[in-house]
């Protein structure tokens, strides 16, 4: 059994002054929103090296670590996301694991729905997600599983992978300028924004996928209602033969006893007049 951690908060305790943010919650452990700090790390193992890959979380955990971060970059690495969760519960190894997807990511959530759900964050990075006409709909996908399988996304942005199509307009827009922005001040406002523009078109999508859901509930709901109605008691279903012989469904109040007394004794009591 592994011992419990301790937090970065009770290891270097301080005084400081935090932005506030929404608080969301990645497995049971909390972050933002007045919630202490937490340490995450990462792996450097194959990810489809189920065992050396629950070694090295289990190392980490043992160092300190509340989060632990795997690369998900092929569909053997996504196979091998439920089996080392499975491993890691077995051994009393509770830290959420979160994937880190590059540019198959989209493909990798739909093909293994186990990884998608063993997983407690996607790690998104927008310059990682796909390029040109791509883009949009593959960053799309990815949070539409986050919304199936109510999984929190961190929008990672880095330096080295940025968005190369925002990065060349914001150069070209700078260029034009009076007195234009060092490349490193350009750079850093692009960061800015692709951070800022994912996370915005990802809340767009989760509102679009709500209104959806809310739409498709009341469709739902009507639907069955009509049918209840259509069921009600007091009524049942009767076959009439029309002129050609065919016989069609047809709805008509229950016959009080007696008339059910007649009908029995005539054949055609059915029949249209």
């Amino acid at each position: 059994m592994i011992a419990a951690p301790v937090s970065a908060a009770q290891a270097f305790p301080m005084s400081i002054t935090r932005r506030s943010s929404v608080q969301v919650s990645i497995g049971a452990v909390r972050v933002g929103g007045g919630a202490p700090i937490v340490v995450q790390s990462m792996t450097n193992t194959d990810t489809a090296d189920i065992e050396g890959t629950v070694r090295q979380v289990q190392a980490l955990v043992r160092a300190g670590s509340e989060l632990v971060r795997i690369t998900v970059n092929t569909s053997e690495a996504a196979a091998a996301v439920a089996p080392i969760r499975e491993r890691l519960e077995r051994a009393g190894v509770r830290v959420p694991l979160i994937g880190d997807f590059h540019f198959n990511g989209h493909k990798l959530l739909r093909e293994h729905p186990d990884c998608a759900a063993a997983l407690a964050k996607y790690r998104i990075n927008p310059g990682n997600v796909g390029r040109g006409s791509k883009r949009d709909p593959q960053f799309a996908e990815m949070i539409e599983a986050a919304c199936r399988y109510d999984k929190p996304v961190r929008i990672g942005v880095n330096w080295g992978s940025l968005d190369a199509d925002l990065l060349t307009r914001l150069m070209d827009e700078n260029s034009a300028r009076p007195e234009p922005l060092t490349a490193q001040e350009v750079t850093r406002n692009a960061v800015a924004l692709s951070a800022l523009g994912s996370a915005r078109r990802a809340e767009e999508l989760s509102s679009e996928r709500s209104s959806s859901q809310l739409l498709q509930r009341t469709l739902t709901q009507r639907a069955h209602r009509a049918a209840l109605l259509h069921r009600r008691p007091g009524r049942r279903r009767r076959r009439v033969r029309g002129s050609c012989g065919a016989a069609s469904p047809e709805l008509e109040p229950h016959p009080a006893p007696s008339r059910v007394r007649r009908l029995r004794k005539s054949p055609c009591a059915y029949a249209r007049p």
